[in-house]
């Protein structure tokens, strides 16, 4: 699993490349959480889960504390979760989450950006079959022997432990999540160089080299627009 590993760095590379575009992402999406239940991640799951995330890209507590405080007032302005799944040059899997306040502006954009870089969306469940949703949760500072350790004491049902360069990942079904992050926080961990439930393709692929500049413009073209928060593909970069 060390390969999917490697595509999660570089999806997180990228986007912390535009911090601005990430922070903005994370807002409204702690916003959305907050409005949904209550405002204090302790007694709202998906509040919570929100803010671990944002911990590992190190969204600054201003912003996190701004979202929540308008959660907290009267807006009644409405979001809509939305997927969408498409094919990128030499039939890539692609696909996108999307968080939006205007479904009719959401589609037409997310299917122009895979016009313009020589893709084509395509029908709900073309390609999300091909992927699986995964909790994923990455340490450094741990062996892969204590990591083991540290679930079986635990009694963690993960997927598979994997020790890729100077991190040990913890792969499991994503109503895993919250056990495996509060095994390590039991044993002392609470830094966490990705706390994700993501979608991983089944297998992955390499591009030409004459694809790639057509697939890194659609990435960044579809993560560049406003509705977007997550992109998945089954690119593996060299």
């Amino acid at each position: 699993m060390g390969r999917k590993w490697n595509n999660i760095k570089e999806k997180k590379a990228s986007k912390d490349a535009n911090t601005s575009r990430i922070y903005a992402k994370f807002g409204l999406e702690i916003y959305v959480a907050a409005k949904k239940g209550e405002p204090n991640p302790e007694s709202n799951g998906a509040l919570k889960f929100v803010l671990e995330r944002a911990k590992t890209y190190n969204v600054p507590k201003a912003i996190i504390d701004r979202a929540i405080e308008k959660a907290k007032g009267s807006s009644d302005e409405q979001y809509f979760e939305l997927r969408y799944e498409g094919f990128g040059p030499a039939g890539t899997m692609i696909i996108v989450d999307a968080l939006t306040n205007n479904v009719n502006r959401t589609a037409p954009e997310v299917r122009s950006a895979f016009n313009k870089a020589g893709g084509n969306m395509g029908v709900s469940g073309s390609v999300a079959y091909m992927f699986d949703q995964t909790a994923v949760i990455g340490v450094e500072g741990k062996s892969l022997d204590e990591v083991m350790e540290i679930m079986l004491e635990a009694d963690v049902d993960v997927n598979d432990i994997v020790e890729e360069d100077e991190s040990v990942m913890v792969y499991a079904a994503p109503d895993q999540f919250n056990a495996v992050q509060e095994a390590f926080k039991a044993a002392g961990v609470t830094e966490f160089v990705v706390a994700e439930v993501t979608m991983l393709a089944q297998n992955f692929v390499t591009l030409p080299a004459d694809s790639v500049p057509a697939f890194e413009k659609l990435i960044d073209a579809l993560e560049d627009l406003e509705d977007v928060q997550q992109v998945y593909h089954n690119v593996e970069f060299e």
